[in-house]
């Protein structure tokens, strides 16, 4: 444990964004997978719906520095790419 008090305020700011970050994720995570599982069911009528979801908190997580820009670009266009070859 640190004994100084400027490294016991980091430890503890780090802690609460450690915990942001894992709850961004988290939800970023869960809105990519209902997106996944719908075009698994070949279910067109949600599938874009859900696809504008997992969108929207992709671009959160990457305003709060979660994700790397490329990252969440590339995790955009995998989605977009697995829709439109659902339309296909």
């Amino acid at each position: 444990m640190a004994n100084i008090k400027s490294a016991k305020k980091r430890i503890k700011i780090t802690a609460k964004k450690t915990l942001r970050n894992k709850m961004i994720k988290s939800r970023t995570h869960t809105e990519m997978k209902k997106f996944i599982v719908a075009v698994q069911n070949k279910d067109m009528e949600h599938a874009p719906e859900l696809l504008r979801n997992a969108v929207k908190y992709i671009d959160i997580a990457q305003s709060k520095n979660v994700y790397h820009k490329n990252n969440a670009a590339r995790k955009k266009s995998r989605l977009a790419k697995m829709l439109n070859k659902l339309s296909a």
